[in-house]
C-alpha cells in the first residue's frame, strides 16, 4: 500500500468468518491505484457474498491466500486488503468493528474503538482526509453501479 488506508474495518460478520477461517477479517480500505503488487498477478475468484452481488477475491496463485477483495458497493476502484497479509499487520488497528451482532462471544473489542451491530454511515466515522479522497474517486464508483445496472437490466 502506498499510502495509509481510507479506513480499517474488523469484520464480524458469518461470511467473513467462513472465508477466512477466522472470527473475524480484517481490511484495510484503499484506492486501487494505491496497491502495489511486489509480484505476480493474483488470480481472481468471484465468491457469494452476503450482499447477493458476490465479491471478487484477488488471490495469490501460488499459495492462494486472499490478498484482497472488490466489492460491488466500490466495484475496482476501492480494495479491501488483508491486513495480516502485509508486513507489518500491526500498523493498522481498526478504526471500526462491524456485524457486531455476529461476532464470536469471546471476541473482546478495545475500548474507545467503533464498533457497531450492523454497518455503519461513513460520514459519521471517516476522518475528513479520507472522505475527500472517496469523493475524488465517486466518479469512478458510481460509473461501476451504473454499469452493474446496465448488466442487470440486460440479463432480465
Amino acid at each position: 500500500m502506498e499510502t495509509k488506508p481510507l479506513f480499517v474495518h474488523c469484520c464480524h460478520c458469518r461470511w467473513c468468518q467462513r472465508e477466512s477461517g477466522a472470527s473475524f477479517a480484517l481490511n484495510a480500505m484503499i484506492e486501487a491505484d494505491r496497491v502495489t503488487l511486489v509480484a505476480g498477478v493474483p488470480e481472481v475468484v468471484v465468491t457469494p457474498s452476503e450482499s447477493g452481488m458476490g465479491q471478487k477475491i484477488a488471490r495469490c496463485p501460488r499459495c492462494r491466500l486472499a490478498l484482497w477483495s472488490n466489492y460491488a458497493g466500490t466495484g475496482p476502484a476501492v480494495r479491501f486488503v488483508r491486513v495480516g497479509t502485509l508486513d507489518e499487520p500491526d500498523r493498522l488497528p481498526p478504526d471500526v468493528h462491524i456485524f457486531t451482532s455476529s461476532k464470536q462471544p469471546w471476541v473482546l473489542i478495545p475500548p474507545g474503538v467503533p464498533s457497531v451491530p450492523e454497518y455503519y454511515d461513513r460520514e459519521m466515522l471517516w476522518p475528513p482526509d479520507s472522505l475527500a479522497r472517496r469523493q475524488a474517486i465517486l466518479p469512478q464508483i458510481e460509473a461501476y453501479q451504473a454499469s452493474l445496472g446496465n448488466v442487470q437490466t440486460s440479463q432480465r
